[in-house]
């Protein structure tokens, strides 16, 4: 720690002494490195350390935030000021808002573990580790040729004590380590194809072992020049599809996490990263699918993108329930947003650095599994079409209307994969998509990101997952190539 206690314990007294209802301060580190390549060079490896304390007051009704990198009490002090300032400046009369205080506060420390620190591996053996990624993806191919292929290496070890007015006390300290790469494969007859694949989750090195990227990124670029080279137009018919993890994780994290977020709803995001389809009186008795529709947010997951087991605003973590069995459930609230709807936080305050403050944001979003063997899945479809990854996607603003565009599928023949097929396309809404949920494989897989909302723009790591689904019959659409 590079800021004692006491010096957050005085940023919150100094705020309640000149008015504020509620205050919060959160010292915040992120010592960042990251590596990035094209091809075999080398394009950038630099370090970034982000340090500084966050203040919020709540103030007649107003909340208000600023921030400081000066870590003295003359900084803090400043800081503090300002946050008042800006307050005094929003206050209007009216109703009077509150920070919710149901919810047990966290006075607690946690840390995520790490096998294998991020020193124990050399700056020169990451960036080899880049440039042999495209050696051996380079060679494995047939006919296409790498157009493109860039990797992005980013580990970064996040610090955070934050201290409330009302007694909340969190330290917290998780590393978390991630790799992207980007790619193209093209050819002269058949075109091109991309694809971007992520790794991501928090811990350290060891993560780079159960990756194991160097033979399976080549692995999947030999399966992706296969629906490049072969790929057949899917069927014109309606027929069942079976949407593989990847694509199920991204959908429910499109269409139920955000969707779900409880300022969307109640139209603060509605100007800065969209809107919701949910409205208020829906919650706890509207359906949106069936039995199979259950979506769960949980930030506790070990070693998860977006681990923590409690929020920037010192609330305990738990499973959220988005949608159970169908029915909308429970949105994502922080502290402000629980108090606008009369309920308790479930701990979904998150926000990026010290310069940002902290907002409803998703953490570990996934559709719950089911019972299924994969084969069986195969066996119920019976023919039909598998997408099992995506390049492209898009979902209108409050989140109904959505399009995703398969990238490695095939053709499913009595019950056995067959071949390839090239850019078919889901398009449904998000209650066609949760109804028409046959089966589910038991197997849940994540899969992580960089969460984008607000404004200025947060990006927080997050996973988003699910297992295999079997979708009723429907009709697929068809992408330009």
């Amino acid at each position: 720690m590079a800021v004692d206690k006491s010096l957050l314990d005085y940023a919150v007294d100094y705020a309640v002494s000149r008015g504020a209802s509620y205050a919060e301060a959160r010292y915040h580190l992120r010592r960042i490195l990251s590596i990035s390549t094209r091809s075999d060079r080398l394009l950038a490896a630099g370090r970034e350390i982000s340090e500084g304390i966050a203040i919020r007051v709540l103030y007649k009704g107003v909340l208000s935030f600023a921030s400081t990198s000066t870590l003295t009490r003359e900084g803090v002090t400043e800081a503090v000021e300002r946050a008042l300032a800006q307050a005094r400046a929003g206050t209007r009369g009216g109703v009077e808002h509150r920070m919710s205080s149901e919810e047990r506060l966290g006075y607690a420390r946690f840390e995520a573990p790490m096998r294998k620190t991020f020193d124990s591996m050399s700056i020169e053996d990451k960036i080899a580790l880049a440039k042999e990624l495209w050696k051996r993806s380079n060679s494995v191919l047939r006919e296409a040729k790498l157009a493109t292929f860039s990797v992005s290496y980013t580990e970064w070890d996040e610090e955070k004590e934050i201290v409330t007015s009302d007694g909340g006390w969190v330290y917290s300290r998780i590393p978390r380590l991630a790799l992207f790469i980007m790619v193209t494969l093209a050819h002269p007859q058949k075109g091109t194809m991309q694809r971007a694949i992520d790794y991501g989750g928090s811990g350290g090195l060891e993560w780079l072992d159960e990756w194991n990227p160097l033979d399976e990124v080549p692995e999947e670029l030999q399966r992706i020049e296969r629906v490049l080279l072969e790929g057949v137009e899917p069927p014109r018919d309606p027929v069942p599809v079976i949407v593989g993890s990847e694509v199920v994780g991204l959908i429910v994290h499109e269409s139920a996490g955000h969707p779900m977020e409880a300022d969307r709803i109640w139209g603060r995001e509605a100007a800065q990263a969209g809107e919701s389809y949910v409205k208020a009186e829906m919650l706890g008795k509207e359906r949106i699918g069936n039995e199979h529709a259950t979506v769960v947010d949980d930030p506790t997951i070990p070693r998860s993108f977006g681990f923590y087991l409690y929020d920037d605003e010192t609330v305990p973590a738990r499973p959220r329930y988005l949608y159970l069995k169908g029915l909308i459930n429970e949105p994502l609230h922080n502290r402000w947003s629980a108090a606008i709807y009369g309920t308790s936080s479930n701990a979904a305050a998150r926000a990026m650095d010290y310069e940002s403050e902290p907002i409803v944001r998703m953490a570990n979003t996934y559709l719950t599994p089911g019972d299924h063997r994969f084969e069986e899945l195969l066996e119920e479809a019976r023919d039909g079409v598998y997408i099992k990854s995506y390049m492209e996607w898009n979902i209108d603003d409050v989140r109904w209307g959505q399009r995703y565009v398969g990238l490695e599928s095939y053709m499913i023949r009595n019950g056995d994969l067959a071949e390839p097929v090239r850019n078919p396309v889901l398009e449904l809404t998000t209650k066609a998509f949760y109804s028409s949920i046959e089966a589910k494989s038991r197997e849940l897989q994540f899969y992580p990101g960089m969460c984008g909302k607000g404004e200025p723009p947060q990006g927080v790591p997050v996973w988003f997952g699910g297992p295999d689904v079997l979708l009723k019959p429907l009709r697929l659409g068809i992408a330009p190539s």
